[in-house]
């Protein structure tokens, strides 16, 4: 039980102790419990990649050697999904990783260059069901840690949630013009604009408007589960049949701190290798560098990925949320 541990969280923020490190090692442990009883298959993805995914910002470290005073074509994973997805296309159906993955940002109370990452994905299922594993995770890991099994759930459409705090209907703003207009005329005392529209894309004034207003309201919830997000942020996630002005994807508040993000997995070669284009251009017009093309993922979707749905959750996030303490990421 991580409870034993509690009265010794955090003793040093300028330092590793024992006891920070034993709560980590413990909720990792749990988690490994609670996917094991479920019949998921613990598996290890490589870490050094040729393509660490293609997300226009979030940045990768590259392999330099320095006995050959050169810089390799590789890189170290920003995530394990594109193998993981690689491991669905064999055949395995019920699957969860637990590592290390690196980004290139500045520290900071919720971010580190190295992080440990949880993905888990299933077969021939909905996102929904990643809904129900998330929710019962929380809760499993929330009782083991805190000896409570009462714990306030909440799930609400991002549509809804703008309703109930902005006092209007995001779905009806997704032109980035419109909503542009929409934060200069309702919401500058917060955000302050530029003049010209052409210096920000749709989801940079939505995440704004997430930052200085949604999520602040979160804070006092333990988890809230926002789903259905805006069809411009789709990323890897499928578009809802019956509205294709939403995503099939959430993501998982904790406090006001982004915990999780899930999509039901694109599996459309053609429309992926749109979206990537798509994002390759834009990291170089915003951070004047290219990537290599992810030809091995694209060999996996072309090969036939399943229907699935997959969701990668920061595990030092998690212990943030559980135990309400900070600095709980190790250097």
């Amino acid at each position: 039980m991580i409870s034993k541990y509690k009265n010794q969280y955090f003793k040093s923020k300028n330092g590793i102790n024992m006891a920070n490190k034993l709560a980590l090692f413990q909720l990792q442990q749990t988690i490994r419990n609670f996917f094991n009883k479920e019949g998921f298959i613990d598996v290890l993805t490589p870490p050094i990649v040729e393509n660490p995914g293609m997300e226009t910002h979030i940045h990768p470290f590259a392999i330099h050697s320095v006995h050959q005073e050169k810089t390799h074509n590789l890189y170290l994973h920003t995530s394990p999904e594109f193998h993981m997805k690689e491991l669905l296309s064999e055949g395995m159906n019920k699957i969860f990783t637990m590592s290390y993955c690196f980004r290139d940002e500045p520290n900071s109370e919720t971010h580190r260059k190295q992080f440990i990452m949880l993905e888990w994905y299933r077969a021939n299922e909905n996102y929904e069901k990643i809904m129900e594993d998330t929710i019962q995770l929380f809760k499993y890991c929330y009782e083991q840690v805190r000896n409570k099994t009462e714990v306030d759930i909440k799930k609400l459409t991002v549509q809804e949630i703008f309703q109930t705090v902005l006092k209007f209907d995001i779905l009806n703003y997704l032109e980035r013009d419109k909503l542009f207009n929409k934060i200069k005329s309702n919401f500058s005392e917060r955000i302050s604009l530029s003049d010209n529209k052409d210096d920000y894309a749709w989801d940079d004034l939505f995440f704004l408007l997430m930052y200085n207003y949604i999520e602040p309201e979160m804070k006092k919830d333990p988890f809230v589960l926002l789903y259905e997000f805006p069809e411009p942020l789709r990323a890897l996630s499928t578009i809802k049949e019956d509205d294709p002005r939403v995503c099939e994807r959430f993501e998982v508040y904790c406090h006001g701190i982004e915990i999780c993000n899930c999509f039901n997995e694109l599996t459309d070669p053609i429309e992926q290798i749109k979206r990537f284009e798509k994002d390759s251009k834009l990291k170089e017009e915003i951070y004047h560098y290219k990537l290599p093309w992810p030809k091995r993922f694209i060999s996996t979707l072309e090969k036939g990925l399943p229907k699935s749905a997959g969701i990668a959750l920061g595990v030092e996030r998690l212990l943030m949320a559980i135990t309400a303490e900070e600095d709980v990421f190790f250097d």
